[in-house]
């Protein structure tokens, strides 16, 4: 196999590939790793011995090192980010750097998670379980909880830009209605803006169906230079641009309650990739609650500040019948979302855009397959955010 100068290789998504997900009672994190990997691999048509790099975080400090293990792999290039559930889109963009400058040929990302099952055993998972120490010992004291942050950020939306609470709602009952296309989905039931808006409350003003669900799953996703492409049995989704940001830890230090780090990584993303978000299919978006995807629709520039709310009405965000459909598996509100789960955004980008998404498949506006897609994570309180655009041939 020849190689490309470094620098100058283009780097694909290879393989994609979901564990089991939802209820996953007997399982280990290692062993949905495991499995997802595995899958990957094979939908890639490629051997483990090809791969020489790989990337975990969230099962401790050694991770990449743990896991790689259990894999049998042992790679000469490791990362183990840990920004929260914008980690993987992050991951992928240091792996596209790191194919394109010749340090690794094909970069295996893996996670697995028993979120669900450790809560109902009763086991402690450690995930956010940050002390009273840093920037975070003027917090902790009082109580606020990881979903109290989101809350007091979607609150200060509405007074500020009139965003409504239907208008949030919508995002559930479109993200469900998208779930009911979607075998795999935990969640496939319809629900209404009235069953959103009578739920039990959680956090003022989110209800429970304003929530992302706890399941158990494990994502995997093989990236590879491009000399590998004509040894794959699956078709190439490349990696056009990438960017990812850093905001704040504590709250009193973000600037503005209604702009998340989107606006930086996906404004990079979008200028490296040389496209615009009108030029976009559809869009994969960390949904742990609602106002997450309203934001971030207008952060990475679908719409204008403040016009989120508007934006998300009319069921634009469906598979069917939408102008922009949005998490098209039913996302972290109705699909599965085991605690970190950006990885699982990049692996429906892929499917949709290699054709491969069944009922819910996206079409272009002239009837072919998407031709552009992007996977925007968020992690922490909106503390970090990694924007991907891919695009195939």
């Amino acid at each position: 196999m020849s190689r490309l100068s470094p620098g100058n290789r283009r780097v694909a998504v290879v393989g994609v590939a979901l564990s089991d997900c939802g209820r996953v009672d007997d399982a280990t994190p290692y062993a949905l790793h495991a499995q997802a990997a595995r899958r990957a691999l094979a939908d890639a048509g490629l051997d483990r011995s090809q791969v020489d790099g790989f990337a975990s975080a969230g099962l401790g400090t050694l991770a990449p090192v743990e896991v790689a293990d259990y894999l049998g792999l042992r790679p000469t290039w490791v990362d183990s980010t840990s920004v929260g559930g914008s980690t993987w889109e992050v991951m992928a963009a240091h792996a596209a750097d790191a194919i394109a400058a010749g340090h690794a040929n094909a970069v295996l990302l893996a996670y697995g998670s028993t979120a669900r099952a450790d809560v109902r055993a009763g086991r402690r998972t450690g995930t956010f379980a940050f002390g009273a120490r840093g920037p975070l010992q003027f917090e902790v004291p009082y109580g606020h909880t990881l979903i109290a942050k989101y809350a007091m950020a979607a609150r200060r939306h509405m007074i500020e830009h009139g965003t409504t609470i239907e208008q949030l709602a919508e995002v559930a009952v479109q993200a469900r209605a998208n779930a009911a296309l979607n075998p795999e989905a935990m969640f496939r039931e319809p629900i209404s803006l009235d069953d959103v808006l009578s739920g039990p409350m959680i956090a003022d003003p989110f209800t429970k169906l304003h929530c992302c669900l706890r399941s158990d799953g494990g994502a995997a996703i093989l990236l590879a230079a491009e000399e590998y492409v004509q040894d794959c049995r699956t078709a190439p989704v490349w990696i056009l641009g990438t960017g990812e940001h850093v905001s704040h830890a504590s709250l009193t230090e973000w600037d503005d309650f209604t702009v998340s780090p989107a606006t930086v990584s996906g404004r990079l993303a979008f200028a490296r990739a040389g496209v615009r978000p009108d030029e976009i299919d559809f869009a994969e978006i960390y949904d742990a609650f609602t106002y997450m995807t309203l934001v971030t629709l207008e952060d990475l520039g679908f719409c204008g500040k403040g016009e989120g709310g508007a934006f998300v009405e009319k069921g634009r965000l469906r598979v069917e019948g939408g102008e922009l459909p949005v998490n098209t598996d039913g996302g972290g509100l109705s699909a599965q979302h085991p605690g970190m789960r950006g990885l699982f955004l990049l692996v429906e980008a892929v499917r949709q855009l290699r054709g491969e998404a069944g009922a819910r498949q996206v079409r272009a506006r002239d009837g072919d397959l998407p031709r552009l897609g992007v996977a925007s994570g968020t992690g922490g309180w909106f503390c970090s955010s990694g924007t991907v655009v891919l695009g195939r041939d």
